[in-house]
């Protein structure tokens, strides 16, 4: 074993921090990282420098792996030399001071003065032969080491030079391609060096338990919150869940601590760490199931005795080896990727990066095919992964490569163009997507012949472009022609012909011919439960589709039959929070709200709000809006309380993420001054009408932006009714109210929108012809309305105006006569 000074040369580019952390011991978080070290060291020809840190000083043990017991200097010894460095610097320095008092960029010049005046490399011993693998003890043990441990106060030393422990981490990735650091348990103050201020990625180690998860979902959002609220650690820390110790005997169990289990209170590893690294980076949705497929380590007899390698015994790399687990997390740790990226989508990356490189080199057909493959088949990962810009670049990338090298009419080239033209259906872009598809159609037409089933299919896709884009003959006109075909060729209850009759039906649900539509659907759902069975994919979803049916028929109560056998099979099959059962549940909760069993409905929306919570976070779109459902379920039941309460919830987080002059914000304040309103406190709910009417009024005087006309449409939306209701609760309108609806109506006929404004008119007409209307104010109403129904050309309207005008005049003289009288 090496014990003289090293001496390594620093890296062309810098390396990597990794600290490895758990919050309870015996997670097998120390072996591995001494399996993953070595996996490290030994690739590229064993030419990658890897250094591992023993910070676990109190209770260190990653010598041992390496029969590294010779008593030296390390990681303890390493700081008390800083430490000694600084008071120095202080002793030299006017006011007694070495730093903490400074900027970002004098703390780091202390540091990198300190740093330099140490040689760390004879803290750093090499501990294998056969590649480039270092360690750094937690310390020389002797008799005075835990004396000397306890006396190292790590938050005194942050506080003296902040900087310290970020320029030592960049200074050891100039020699090293990965730093592995072995962090302390718990919250400790050198945990909390170790995980926030140390690394470029953090692994969290953790066994399923709920002290464990508690703790690392406790510690992760800390370090995370960290990073991004302090000036000098502006840096990206990437999170890496490690699950240990999985028995893999015992299925049962392992899926309800990974994927959650309500009955028994367990919370679920998976969803978790979804919520957790959504929130934290800001994300719409994650999914780490395919990570976590692959990613679990699993407790061995052979190895839970003693300081053994499995990568250095186990060399097989079998699908049952510790092996094949370390290696399939290095490919997401160190090849760039997040968790949340699927294994497939890595492979796919890794073969298009391998190809593009190929390219430069040796352009040709034998490498340009496989990659526009690669790319097509990474467009439709994207595209049913919900990102559309990157599955849209890929398409386009694979489409150019096919055209270019095969031309228009070969079948790669229009299967490609097929899968772009989906997508672009999905991203309503539907004149591109029409523009493909019928060209994909004429050639296959032209090339295969009418009946051929990829000319089928390609028509079956045009129709569905067709249904969206309203022309809803011509698609119903391809798809009867479609459905003839396969009923000729493959019979009636055939899947292709099952699947054309499920998009003939969506049509005529379109039309509105809604009893023609649930023929067409039972029809299908009868043979899915025949073929694939009740609870099938296919089978579900046209029971969805006919329940939607029978929705609109006003046949609320078959609606509700079929969506509660729908919902208890997903609930089943796919759990209660997956995205499809969800949306079941929504569907289910309107039709029972429009049986008025606000009863039933209040449950389903208190379970939705609850999923919601789990799988998206609290402060999600699609969580505020199921706690507004909520709210409604509760005002209907009469629990003002709770319904307040609730929307009180959706209003504080909408004003504290998106502004207090949001339109969502502003909805949110409306629906709660109706609660307020029917609390009895009125003043309240005056106060919060009088913002909403504050915020439209700035939304409508802003500078014009995107979707600017749905908003400022919404706007005046809440203006409308806001001053429709003060209008007419009242005998005598307030005159302030009477001329903003005034100046309303105007801007309305200046802006051409004469429904809207023909609403607002019938509201305004009846105010001002009540007793009481100063007579100015009554005059400039009454010309709005008249110049409203001259620009329409409402004869009949104007002049009812006119009698009712003079009807109100001969009444308001009535009363005066009588009152002089």
């Amino acid at each position: 074993m090496e014990c003289q000074r090293l001496s390594l040369p620093p890296l062309s580019a810098p390396g990597e921090v990794v600290t490895f952390y758990s919050y309870k011991g015996g997670t097998g978080r120390t072996m591995a990282l001494s399996n993953i070290a070595v996996l490290l060291a030994r690739r590229e020809n064993a030419s990658v420098p890897v250094l591992m840190l023993d910070w676990d000083m109190e209770a260190p043990g990653l010598h041992h792996y390496f029969e590294q017991h010779e008593e030296r200097p390390g990681v303890l010894e390493f700081f008390e030399a800083c430490r000694q460095q600084l008071e120095r610097i202080s002793l030299e320095t006017p006011g007694g001071r070495a730093g903490g008092q400074g900027g970002g960029r004098e703390d780091a010049a202390l540091a990198q003065r300190v740093l330099d005046a140490i040689d760390w490399q004879q803290y750093v011993v090499r501990v294998d032969q056969g590649s480039p693998l270092y360690l750094m003890r937690a310390g020389r043990f002797d008799a005075s080491y835990s004396e000397r441990l306890a006396q190292m106060r790590w938050d005194q030393l942050f506080d003296t030079c902040p900087a310290l422990f970020r320029c030592f981490a960049d200074t050891l990735a100039q020699h090293f391609r990965y730093v592995l650091v072995d962090s302390r348990t718990g919250r400790t103050d050198s945990a909390g060096i170790c995980t926030t201020l140390l690394p470029k990625k953090l692994v969290v180690v953790f066994t399923p338990n709920r002290q464990s998860l508690e703790g690392v979902d406790a510690l992760v959002t800390r370090a995370i919150e960290y990073r991004r609220s302090h000036e000098d650690e502006q840096r990206p820390l990437l999170v890496y869940p490690l699950p240990s110790r999985i028995e893999m005997g015992d299925g049962a169990q392992r899926a309800e601590w990974r994927r959650g289990d309500v009955h028994k209170g367990i919370a679920g590893f998976q969803p978790m760490f979804e919520r957790l690294l959504r929130t934290s980076y800001g994300l719409p949705q994650i999914a780490l199931d395919s990570y976590f497929d692959e990613v679990q380590l699993q407790q061995t007899k052979t190895f839970a005795y003693g300081e053994q390698l499995a990568v250095r015994i186990d060399q097989g790399g079998d699908r049952f080896s510790l092996t094949r687990t370390f290696e399939a997390f290095l490919h997401w740790l160190t090849g760039g990727y997040f968790p949340w990226q699927s294994s497939r989508e890595i492979a796919l990356l890794g073969a298009i990066s391998e190809a593009r490189q190929a390219l430069q080199a040796e352009p040709g057909r034998a490498v340009a095919l496989p990659l526009a493959r690669d790319l097509a088949r990474l467009g439709e990962l994207y595209r049913k992964d919900g990102r559309s810009a990157q599955a849209l670049d890929a398409f386009r990338q694979s489409v150019e490569i096919r055209v270019r090298l095969q031309g228009e009419e070969h079948p790669d080239s229009l299967a490609c163009k097929s899968g772009m033209a989906r997508l672009l259906r999905q991203l309503g872009k539907l004149d591109e997507a029409r523009f493909l598809e019928e060209d994909v159609v004429d050639v296959r037409e032209r090339v295969l012949g009418s009946e051929h089933p990829d000319t089928l299919a390609a028509r079956a896709c045009l129709a569905q472009t067709l249904l969206l884009q309203g022309e809803l003959a011509a698609a119903l006109l391809l798809q009867d022609a479609v459905l003839a075909t396969y009923t000729r060729q493959l019979g009636g209850e055939h899947p292709l012909t099952l699947e054309a009759m499920d998009g003939r039906a969506a049509t005529l649900l379109r039309m509105g011919r809604l009893a023609q539509a649930q023929q067409v659907l039972g029809t299908v759902v009868a043979a899915r439960e025949r073929l694939f069975g009740a609870e099938h994919g296919d089978t579900l979803r046209s029971k969805l589709a006919l329940a939607q049916a029978l929705g609109r028929e006003g046949d609320l109560e078959g609606a509700r039959r079929l969506l509660v056998a729908v919902l208890q099979a997903q609930e089943r099959r796919l759990g209660g929070d997956n995205a499809a059962t969800l949306a079941t549940r929504d569907l289910l909760a309107d039709i029972v709200a429009g049986q008025g069993d606000w009863a039933g409905a209040r449950q389903l929306h208190e379970d939705q709000v609850a999923a919601r919570e789990r799988t998206h976070g609290l402060d999600h779109p699609e969580t505020l809006m199921s706690q507004r459902k909520l709210a409604e379920a509760l005002l209907r039941r009469g629990e003002l309380d709770a319904a307040r309460s609730v929307q009180e919830q959706v209003l504080e987080v909408h004003a504290r993420l998106l502004g207090e002059d949001h339109l969502d914000t502003l909805h949110s304040k409306k629906q709660l001054a109706g609660t307020l309103q029917q609390q009895g406190d009125s003043e309240a709910a005056r106060l919060l009408e009088d913002a909403v009417l504050s915020g439209s009024d700035r939304l409508l005087n802003a500078p014009v932006t995107g979707h600017a006309d749905s908003v400022l449409d919404g706007a005046r939306h809440l203006q409308e009714t806001i001053l429709a209701g003060r209008a007419s609760g009242h005998d005598v309108a307030e005159p302030d109210t009477l001329g903003s609806m005034v100046s309303m109506l105007q801007g309305m006929i200046e802006r051409e929108q004469y429904a809207q404004a023909g609403e607002l008119a019938e509201h305004l007409k009846s105010c001002l012809l009540r007793p009481g209307v100063p007579g100015k104010l009554r005059r400039r109403g009454m010309a709005q309305l008249k110049r409203m129904y001259k620009l329409q050309g409402d004869l009949n309207a104007l002049l009812a105006l006119q009698e009712d005008e003079v009807q109100a005049l001969e009444g308001a003289l009535s009363e005066a006569r009588i009152e002089q009288r």
